[in-house]
Parts: C-alpha cells; structure tokens; sequence
C-alpha cells in the first residue's frame, strides 16, 4: 500500500477512524534526517497490508504538528482505535519503526 498524504481535514477519517493501526511521518522536504528515513517509511507502506502509512508535511499542515507536540522531525506517531500507541523521534532503523506497532 501506498503512503497516505495527510491534511488536518482528513486527518480524523484516516487515523482516528482507522480499524488498522496507523503510522504517521511527520516531516519536511529541507530536513536531511527526514530524506533518510522517507524510504524506509515507504518500505513499510509496501511491505505491511496490516498497517495504515501516512505523511503529515509540516511546513503545509503545521496545526496538526501542534497538535500532536511534534518540535522535532522526523517524529513517526502510532495510533491504534484512534490512541496514540508510540512515538519515535529522529532516524530510527525499520525495526524500530515496526515496532511502534507490531
């Protein structure tokens, strides 16, 4: 499956209301850590039909990075029955990332 690119309006549908747990990026295009990890993210997407891949850029959504408390990127937040299950900031290997919510 495919990442998901997110917005504040569909934010709710996409994460809060997912029966999958979800997994969201939250990056920007100018930052290196975040170029590191996108394919990684997208590994994931590819690989994992059981879990839903989104990306917030936080240059264009910067409400629901303040929501959320993100002051650094990447931030990856997991969500499961729309609660946060985890969180991970900065570049993580793939495995770490998974288990956010595995």
């Amino acid at each position: 499956m495919k990442e998901i690119e997110l917005t504040y309006e569909a934010f709710d549908e996409e994460v809060m209301q997912s029966e999958k747990p979800v997994l969201v990026d939250f990056w920007a295009t100018w930052c290196g850590p975040c170029r590191m990890l996108s394919p990684i993210i997208a590994q994931i997407a590819e690989e994992n039909d059981d879990v839903k891949v989104c990306k917030v850029n936080v240059d264009n959504e910067p409400m629901l990075a303040q929501q959320f408390n993100v002051m650094s990127i990447p931030t990856v937040i997991a969500f499961k029955d729309g609660m946060m299950i985890g969180r991970s900031v900065g570049f993580r290997p793939k495995e770490q990332i998974l288990s956010l919510v595995k």
